[in-house]
């Protein structure tokens, strides 16, 4: 009887776990192995070293955060406003070990440290701002009003989770939706 191996991107997702909860230093092959509840051996099948296991974290990271996510919103249809909205609710709802809050913290934070993933990190956040430049151009013709609707937009992303501020009789959800309709209005 054959035993399964575990899948390469269970391997990077768990990676991406390891990386949200105690930064790039926590990404550790035997820690990661038991976690899966696997040997360790399984991981060299597909990854050289530890080196190799981070940059693929990276790659597969980029990728979910950048052209996934324009391919989501871009399949749904719609006018720029629609496609905005949409984009919004997909960077709002991120769950799961690449889109969570948690991992661009991770790696907003390692960025700081190594100027590989600060090179990474400028370039998703490039794309990124290009694709909502984009968006907002198209009812929006004044470029210093889009510059400044694509930074707010993109600094209520990041931003947000640090702010512990009330917001009187409003929920934060109703504060991000009332920041939200102004943006894209």
């Amino acid at each position: 009887m054959a035993i399964a191996r575990t899948p390469r991107g269970t391997w990077i997702e768990e990676g991406l776990r390891a990386l949200s909860a105690g930064g790039p230093e926590a990404v550790r092959i035997e820690p990661l192995a038991q976690a899966l509840g696997v040997s360790k051996g399984g991981f060299y099948g597909y990854f050289r070293n530890r080196a190799a296991l981070l940059d693929e974290m990276l790659d597969t990271w980029e990728r979910g955060v950048t052209e996934e996510v324009i391919q989501r919103v871009e399949a749904g249809g719609g006018d720029a406003r629609a496609r905005l909205t949409r984009l919004f609710a997909i960077a709002g709802a991120a769950e799961g070990p690449v889109t969570a809050t948690a991992t661009e913290l991770a790696i907003r934070d390692w960025a700081r440290r190594e100027e590989a993933v600060a090179e990474r990190l400028r370039r998703v956040d490039n794309r990124r701002m290009d694709y909502m430049r984009a968006l907002f151009r198209s009812f929006c013709p004044d470029e210093d009003e889009v510059e400044v609707r694509c930074l707010l937009a993109f600094s209520l992303r990041i931003g947000s989770h640090f702010v512990a501020a009330d917001h009187g009789t409003r929920s934060r959800e109703e504060v991000l939706e009332l920041t939200r309709r102004r943006l894209v209005g």
